[in-house]
Parts: structure tokens; C-alpha cells; sequence
């Protein structure tokens, strides 16, 4: 059985920083992408970023120089280190593993709340 557990969301003030955690379990963690997506209420649900199997990385263009997407195969984990949060990074993160971009096979964790307020 596939897990993708997500952990590390939460409330923080603008400015402020998060790191969110990945646990996956059930696949082969070095042979997948693993990425980041968020959805706002009200909203579709977004690419944050991803990491491919080889370290590559991805952004959106918003995200790029305040977050960095980050994976330990060895501990199948995939991190996401939020900097500079802005109110409108406001969302229910998710985290993704896929054998490839654009596969149309995907793997959802439930989702992490983070909140950006003052």
C-alpha cells in the first residue's frame, strides 16, 4: 500500500518560515519524482515544485528563491523549506510522487495546512 504522509504545516506570521516533511512508503522512493502542490480554498490545486529522480528541480515561478524542494532516498522523504511566506501561500500543501513528469499514474498525501497570518 502506497503512504505519502505529510507533516510540519501550521500557523506562522508573515516572513516567517516552515519546513514540510514527506514520508512515502509502499513504492520504489528513488525511482519517482516527488513534488509539492497547493490548493487554496476556492482554487485549483497548484505545482509548487518538484524534484526528479536524479536531484532535478522545479519551481513555480513565485516560490522560486523562497522555497527549496529537497529529498533523502535513503530515508524516502521529501522536504519542503518555505522562506519569506507571504498571506497568499495560504494552502493546504500536498505532497506528490509520480514515476515521471506529466505521468498520468500520481500518489496524493493528504494534505498540510499552512497558514500565513499575523
Amino acid at each position: 500500500q502506497v503512504q505519502l504522509v505529510e507533516s510540519g504545516g501550521g500557523l506562522v506570521q508573515p516572513g516567517g518560515s516552515l519546513r514540510l516533511s514527506c514520508a512515502v512508503t509502499g513504492i520504489d522512493f528513488g525511482s519517482y519524482t516527488m513534488g509539492w502542490y497547493r490548493q487554496a480554498p476556492g482554487k485549483q490545486r497548484d505545482l509548487v515544485a518538484q524534484i526528479t529522480q536524479s536531484g532535478a528541480t522545479n519551481y513555480r515561478d513565485s516560490m522560486k528563491g523562497r522555497f527549496t524542494i529537497a529529498r533523502d532516498n535513503k530515508k524516502e522523504m521529501t522536504y519542503l523549506q518555505m522562506n519569506s511566506l507571504k498571506p497568499e501561500d495560504t494552502a493546504v500543501y500536498y505532497c506528490n510522487a509520480s514515476p515521471f513528469i506529466g505521468s498520468g499514474l500520481q500518489y496524493w498525501g493528504q494534505g498540510t495546512q499552512v497558514t500565513v497570518s499575523s
